[in-house]
C-alpha cells in the first residue's frame, strides 16, 4: 500500500539545478546562459629537459598563439590518483597461466613490487584540457543588433531552436579546429572529446571518490524509457 503522506510530498529537487551544465550532445557542453563549450585533451612535454633555445622557442610559439586569440581560453590540470588494478589484475592472471617457472616467480616478484611502491607512495595521474567557449553574442561576425537580442534572450537552453544549436556548435567546431592546429605549432598533440569522454569527464570532476569505486557506462549501452 502507498503512504499517502509519500504520495503527496513533491520530490526533492535535483542537485542538477546548481549546476552550470544544461546538456551534453553532439560533443558539446551546453551551459544554462545558453552558450556552448568544447573540450580538448592536450598532450604535455617535459620542458625543463628541453635545451635553452627549445624553450625559447616553444614560448615565442606559445605568445604567438595566444596573440591569435580574440576569445578566453579555460585551461585545467586534473589530477588523481593512479588507478592500476586492472593492470594487476592482467599480472595475477599472467602468473597463473605462466608455465615457465623462472617467468612466473619474476612476474610474482614484479607484482609485489608494483603493490609495495602504490603502498609507500601515492601515484598521481595528470590530465590536461582546454576549454574552448562560443558565445553569441561574442560573436563579431554577427551584427551588434543580432548579439543584442542574444544576450537578453531566454537562457534555457532547452527553448533553443535546433538552427540555433547547430550554428553554435558549428562555430564552436572551428575554434576547436583552429586551435588544435596553433597547439600543434608547439609540438603538443590534443583530441577533442565526444560526448561519451565528455560525461565521464564531469561525472569523475564532481564524484572523483565514486568515479574509482563505480566507473560511469557507456551511454550507447545505456536503455532509457520515455513516455510516448
Amino acid at each position: 500500500m502507498k503512504n499517502k503522506k509519500l504520495a503527496g510530498s513533491k520530490p526533492a529537487n535535483s542537485s542538477q539545478k546548481y549546476l552550470d551544465i544544461a546538456a551534453i550532445q553532439d560533443d558539446v557542453v551546453i551551459l544554462n546562459d545558453g552558450t556552448v563549450r568544447g573540450v580538448l585533451l592536450i598532450s604535455s612535454i617535459n620542458f625543463d629537459l628541453k635545451s635553452e633555445d627549445e624553450q625559447k622557442a616553444i614560448i615565442g610559439a606559445y605568445v604567438g598563439f595566444l596573440n591569435t586569440l580574440d576569445y578566453p581560453l579555460q585551461v585545467v590540470v586534473q589530477s588523481r590518483p593512479l588507478n592500476i588494478d586492472d593492470y594487476l589484475e592482467k599480472l595475477k592472471k599472467s602468473e597463473k597461466e605462466q608455465t615457465n617457472e623462472l617467468l612466473r616467480m619474476q612476474i610474482a616478484d614484479y607484482q609485489q613490487f608494483i603493490s609495495e611502491l602504490l603502498t609507500l607512495e601515492k601515484i598521481m595521474s595528470k590530465k590536461f584540457f582546454i576549454t574552448v567557449p562560443y558565445s553569441e553574442a561574442g560573436n563579431k561576425k554577427k551584427n551588434f543588433a543580432t548579439r543584442l537580442s542574444s544576450v537578453f534572450s531566454t537562457a534555457k537552453v532547452i527553448k533553443l531552436s535546433r538552427k540555433r544549436f547547430a550554428e553554435s556548435a558549428a562555430e564552436l567546431d572551428k575554434r576547436c579546429s583552429f586551435i588544435e592546429a596553433g597547439l600543434s605549432s608547439l609540438g603538443l598533440s590534443s583530441q577533442r572529446l565526444d560526448t561519451q569522454a565528455l560525461i565521464e569527464l564531469y561525472y569523475n570532476s564532481y564524484n572523483p571518490d565514486l568515479f574509482q569505486k563505480q566507473p560511469l557506462e557507456d551511454i550507447n549501452k545505456l536503455k532509457v524509457e520515455t513516455d510516448v
